[in-house]
């Protein structure tokens, strides 16, 4: 059986990324995340539904630990077939270090997303791709806001600097393994994920994943399903109120 291993796996879009590739090629799913109670109950849903899932808690800016947890999901499942990068801040995280805009950007504030979603994306990417370079055969998926590159949200610059670093190597990565049998692909998103607009329901998005591994014809994927009236607000998961 093929294998998904989902970086930064959550209960919306995550989960519906490894649903998808479990009804659709009959993938084993491996999850990757820092919290062990939420992994736990993702693996639960998924073997209830008769999907062969495991946990692997790690932070991805803990490099050395994210290494391991995939190393651990090969063990497991065998070679990994699909990688999908995708870890989101939490309320906490962004307590801590907070979102801010193009005219208050400092070296300091872009630090904290470069850690989690370029550096992390390096080295889960580092740890399974000789291994897909080997077997001529692999898909890494990528995914951001769509304000790493398609879109221009300044409300948001730290996240989106970082986001589009990792945009960037990954469509520079694509065009360096063509015709080695891997596959890279950004996703961006401008949707707000569960919000219950039809087109921005995970199910709904999960399935831009599958087609992207099957059919391997563009390294980027926008997503755009925002309201005309749009006006840049945190997704429901990172407001306070």
């Amino acid at each position: 059986m093929s294998t998904i291993a989902i970086v930064g796996a959550g209960p919306q879009l995550g989960f519906a990324i490894g649903a998808k590739f479990a009804e659709k090629g009959g993938f084993n799913v491996a999850l990757v995340a820092r919290r062990e109670a939420q992994l736990a109950a993702m693996v639960d849903r998924f073997r209830g539904a008769g999907v062969s899932a495991a946990a692997f808690a790690a932070d991805v800016t803990d490099r050395p630990s994210l290494e391991k947890a995939l190393a651990a999901a090969e063990e497991h499942f065998g070679p990994i077939d699909v990688l999908e990068y995708s870890p989101a801040p939490t309320l906490s995280d962004l307590a801590d270090q907070p979102l801010v805009s193009a005219v208050d950007l400092t070296v300091e504030s872009v630090l904290p997303g470069l850690r989690t979603n370029f550096f992390g994306a390096v080295a889960a990417v580092r740890q399974v791709l000789p291994g897909m370079i080997d077997r001529a055969a692999g898909t890494i998926i990528g995914t951001s806001g769509a304000g790493s590159g398609p879109m221009v949200v300044p409300q948001v610059a730290n996240a989106n600097v970082a986001n589009a670093a990792m945009r960037n190597w990954l469509l520079a990565l694509n065009e360096s393994l063509a015709d080695s049998g891997v596959h890279v692909v950004h996703v961006a998103l401008g949707a707000r994920i569960g919000s219950g607009r039809p087109n921005s329901e995970p199910d709904v998005i999960a399935d831009l994943y599958w087609k992207a591994h099957v059919e391997r014809d563009a390294p980027e994927v926008f997503h755009y399903d925002l309201p005309d009236e749009f006006e840049f607000q945190l997704a429901d998961k990172f407001r306070a109120d």
